[in-house]
Parts: C-alpha cells; structure tokens; sequence
C-alpha cells in the first residue's frame, strides 16, 4: 500500500463515519416528540447515549490496541446500523433507549481507530518522522463536510419522501442506516490491518485494562500531553455552551421555532462548512505560525475571540443578529478545527502505537468532561445573568487556554515519555 492510498482509505472511512451522525441533527429529537416521547424523555435518551459513550472511551481505545483498528471500527459501524435502523421503527420510549445505547457503543468504538490506523501505516511506509499533518487535515476535513452534507440532506429529505412510502421523519435515520452498512463494507476490506498475534478471549480482557491504565500514566504522566487534556477540556466547554445556547438563540432571532430550526441546520451546515475550510488550513496555518504550537494557538485565540463575538452581540435583533452570530459560528468552527488538529497531531507523535487509541481516547474524555462542565454550570449563568454572560465565561476558558501551549515541549514518539509503562501484561 502506498502513503496515497492510505490517505484516499482513510478520508473514506472518515466521511462514511460521520454522515449518519449529520444526517441525524435535524430530524432525531423531532422524529422522537412525534412518537408520543416527551422533551423530559428525549433527554433522558441523549442522556444514556452520553453516559454510554464516556463509560466506554477509554475501554473500547485499549480494546482497539489490543485487538487491531479494523476489528473496532467494523464493530462500529454494525452497532452504528443496529442503533438507526431501531431508531426508524422505533414507536415507545425503551425503543428509543436501546437504540440511544446501541448509538454510545457505536460512538466510543468509532473514537481513535480510524485515526491510529492511518498515523501506524503512514509511520509503516514513511516512518516514525513523516508529516501527518496533510493527511490528518484531510481526514477532519472529510468528517465535517460529511456533518455538513449530511445535517443538509437529512433536513431536507422529510419534505422529499411521500408520506405514504414511510414516515417522513424516520427517513434520515434509515438512510443512515445505509450509510453505515457501506462504511462496514469498506472497513471489512479496504483496511488491511497489520498481523496481529493470535489472542484467546482471557488475553484479550487482561490486556485491554492493562493497555487503559498503561494510557492514562502516560496521558497524566509527560507534561506535553497533561496540557493537550486541559486544552481538549476547555475546547469541550466551549463546544458544547455554543450547541446548548445556539439553537434558542436563533429561534429568539427568527421569531419562531420552526424558523429557528431552519436557522439552526443552516448555521450548523456553514459551521461544518468552516470546520472543513480549517482543517484544509492546517498545514498552511502551521507553516506560517513556525509549526503546530504556534498554530494551535493561533487557532484558539480566533476561537475565543468568536464566542467573544457572539457574548458581544447577544443584544441585537433581527436580520444584523441572525447576521453576526452566523459569520461568529462560522469562524469559531474554523478556529476550532485548526486547533484540534493541530493538538491532535502533537498527541500522536507523544505516544507509541501501543497506546495510541487508548491515549486519543483520553482527548476525547476530557473533550466530553469540559463539555459535563459547561452543561451543570453555564447553562445555569445563562437563565440567570443572560447569553452574554455565559459566552463571555466560554470565551474567557478558551483564550486561557492558550496559557497551556507556552513553551510546550515539542514532543516525539522517541521523547522520554515513551519510557513509561504504558502496556503491562502483554507478553
């Protein structure tokens, strides 16, 4: 295999991954409420995929070092299948729950594998010293122009589909569904995975906590990758008080709720639009910024400075409104992009491949507890002291941040680190 088509493989799998989570954005709580569930209900349905999906992080990351990245993705995509398809038939709560269950598997499976196999494959062809930056910056940008399809065209196929064929809303989960089942396809035989020993099941479940607490020494143990955590977490606080707020804000603007759902996926769709535009920028963003420390933090300031946009315009109406929160969102999301990447790649080239998806599991966690964070306590400032408050906060957590990048050792898959025991109980 060539360094070209591992990179062709793995923007495949990357876009195939997240086209059915953009299908679901528009049509998933609507199709639920129309199924009789109550708004306490669909909450406590995405409650159980988020408890799901952050109990399982780090056990399915050392799951995928122990027994391959196409083992792990391949289940993925089935229980990705297994949870939109119970969605599309889904008529009572419990239903809703499995598939919500079905949906955290498939979501803490898909975290890491996909990214690790390509980095251990460029590092088989090139090398531990190739550049991953291209190639990363094309994988995320495939992801959010998959988001940016994908939130489009499940948006708009309730209003295509006749009626009379299927439920309207049930059509995007469906079509996911298919999505999926190509995505399994295209695992199962387009990505070879490098020859593994044989494990019997008892090696296997000795050796994936072994593997888990072997990747959190690591992430705790090497200052380099202690500070990409904290940059994740506050990247995590942003994200989700933007996705909490955003959507009554641009009801409040339109003047309904249907309209501000309309608004809502046309934002979302510009927003993974610009996600894509920075991921495409990273390579570029770094070169000018005299490499991937001087660029995550210039992808973080003009995050920051975006959510400060949007506490500093809380206050206008109409048109002007509508107006500036979609170019902030916009540039918050190339920001983001660009420095998720950039602390992406700086976290691959800290680890071995031994604890590779265990350790970008551990990004993904602490993304999630910044995201818990903002949840108990911005959403509370917000109803209390208004938008701009809770904006203001964000943006204040996101421009620290940058704190963490000062003198940041550049870190290698050869620096100190790797000497601690990352993996015991292995041989």
């Amino acid at each position: 295999m060539t360094a070209r088509s591992a990179l062709r493989r793995y923007m495949l799998v990357s876009f195939l991954t997240w086209l059915p989570v953009g299908l679901m954005v528009a049509s998933m709580v609507l199709l639920m409420t129309e199924r009789g569930l109550s708004l306490v209900q669909v909450g406590v349905v995405v409650t159980v995929f988020s408890i799901v999906t952050v109990s399982l992080e780090l056990p399915t990351g050392g799951l995928a070092d122990v027994v391959g990245r196409r083992v792990v993705l391949a289940a993925s995509a089935a229980f990705t299948v297994a949870g939109l398809a119970l969605i599309s038939v889904s008529t009572a709560f419990w239903m809703f729950l499995v598939s919500g269950v079905f949906k955290g598997v498939a979501r803490a499976l898909s975290s890491g594998p996909a990214t690790s196999w390509y980095v251990d494959t460029l590092h088989g062809i090139e090398g531990p010293d190739a550049d991953l930056k291209p190639g990363l910056a094309k994988g995320g940008a495939m992801e959010s122009v998959a988001l940016c399809v994908g939130v489009l065209a499940g948006g708009a196929l309730p209003l295509l589909v006749p009626p009379s064929l299927i439920f309207p809303l049930a059509a995007p989960p469906l079509l996911g569904a298919v999505a999926a089942v190509v995505l399994l396809v295209v695992v199962v035989f387009a990505l070879p995975e490098p020859a593994h020993g044989r494990r019997s099941l008892k090696s296997v479940l000795r050796e994936v906590p072994a593997t888990v607490a072997g990747g959190l020494r690591l992430a705790m143990g090497g200052v380099t990758l202690r500070r990409l955590m904290a940059a994740a977490a506050a990247s995590g606080v942003v994200l989700t008080t933007i996705e909490l707020l955003t959507p009554g804000r641009l009801a409040e603007l339109a003047g309904t709720a249907e309209l501000g759902s309309l608004a809502y996926a046309v934002v979302a769709a510009l927003g993974f639009a610009g996600s894509a535009l920075g991921s495409a920028l990273v390579p570029r963003v770094a070169r000018m910024a005299g490499g991937s420390v001087g660029g995550a933090v210039g992808g973080t300031v003009l995050t920051a400075l975006s959510v400060g946009a949007l506490a500093a315009t809380a206050g206008l109406g109409g048109l002007p409104g509508l107006l500036s929160a979609g170019l902030a969102y916009v540039l918050l999301f190339v920001g983001g992009s660009v420095t998720g990447l950039l602390c992406l790649e700086m976290t691959h080239n800290s680890v071995t491949a031994a604890e590779r998806t265990t350790v970008t599991s551990t990004s993904s966690l602490s993304l999630q507890g910044g995201g818990i964070l903002a949840n108990l306590s911005l959403g509370a400032l917000a109803a209390q002291a208004g938008l701009a408050a809770a904006w203001g906060v964000a943006a204040v957590v996101m421009l620290s941040s940058v704190l963490l990048f000062v003198r940041m050792p550049a870190a290698t898959s050869s620096s100190p680190a790797q000497a601690l025991p990352a993996r015991s109980g292995s041989g």
